[in-house]
């Protein structure tokens, strides 16, 4: 089983020495890959490529880094450049976000997304794997007047996007490699997602797509403080319409009740779920919510699984 871990910035210290020690450990404990959220502070695909460079062998990536307020060209660079550093471990991901955290924040209209992201996902193929791009389309201008690619940055930057909803899941099976779920439980992945996105792939005559599931949860044996923490750290989707809807296939009220918590016998069966619904990778996420100790725990668990 593939499997890896988001690794989350500290409050305090250095950012890049923390995760980079982060990175090493979970490596140690027998992980595959390392992902870091974008936030508003830190560049997640600048801190993937330092990881990548400085953890040899272990998979890094974005997730998810949103297209609103970006534009291909440059976002191209920037993952080239990861890759070249992580000498060929770097994967991109991509996600439309939230109207409420690009309307207000950047300014940007929030229109016609999934629109956007064929067009943005069009013109970033072409800069990622032919070193150049000449696109027009609606929403998106690329025609750099001099080649794109970066020395290095082999092989060809892997794409995978956030995708849940059937349009965007449409669009990413067509023209990305594949999916990054999160808060889709196995009910979801394997009813909707998986079918959706590879039913795309094959009418576009791709590969069959990645389904990486990000799973939120966490060893621990005081399971009433975790979920007191889960549903503080969660509620947050809870008002995202995307995570909304997702929640609601999987039969749940809120985002709280998807985050997997309890021993390692539980936690391994969660894991399972995940893997038998039709995710090729499992990611988790919030393994922090109760302190280090558990969250060491959860990491030695998911190592041995992925064993």
């Amino acid at each position: 089983m593939t499997i890896g871990v988001v690794l989350h910035s500290p409050a305090s210290g250095n950012l890049v020495d923390d995760v980079v020690a982060k990175a090493k450990e979970a490596q140690a404990a027998g992980l595959r890959s390392a992902w870091f959220a974008q936030q508003f502070s830190y560049d997640a695909i600048g801190v993937a490529g330092l990881v990548g460079r400085e953890v040899p062998g272990l998979a890094v990536g974005t997730s998810v880094v949103p297209i609103f307020a970006r534009h291909p060209i440059l976002i191209a660079g920037q993952a080239q450049t990861a890759q070249a550093a992580a000498h060929g471990s770097f994967q991109l991901g991509l996600g439309l976000g939230a109207r409420s955290f690009v309307e207000p924040v950047f300014g940007v209209p929030y229109d016609r997304p999934v629109a956007r992201l064929r067009e943005f996902l069009t013109a970033l193929r072409s800069l990622l794997d032919t070193g150049g791009a000449d696109f027009r389309g609606e929403t998106v201008t690329a025609a750099p007047p001099m080649p794109t690619g970066v020395p290095g940055a082999e092989p060809s930057v892997p794409v995978l996007v956030a995708a849940m909803g059937p349009q965007a899941l449409r669009v990413t099976g067509e023209l990305a490699d594949g999916t990054l779920p999160f808060l889709a439980g196995p009910r979801a992945l394997g009813e909707h997602i998986v079918p959706a996105i590879t039913a795309a792939a094959e009418r576009a005559g791709r590969p069959a797509p990645r389904v990486v599931a990000f799973v939120a949860g966490v060893v621990t044996d005081d399971v009433d403080a975790a979920r007191e923490a889960a549903a503080q750290a969660m509620s947050l989707y809870d008002r995202v319409p995307s995570y909304q809807r997702v929640i609601a296939l999987e039969g749940k009220a809120k985002a709280a009740d998807l985050v997997e918590i309890g021993d390692e016998k539980a936690v391994a069966a969660a894991v399972r779920r995940y893997f038998d619904a039709g995710a090729t990778e499992v990611v988790f996420t919030q393994t922090n919510l109760v302190g280090e100790d558990a969250r060491a725990r959860t990491w030695r668990l998911l190592g041995e699984l992925a064993g």
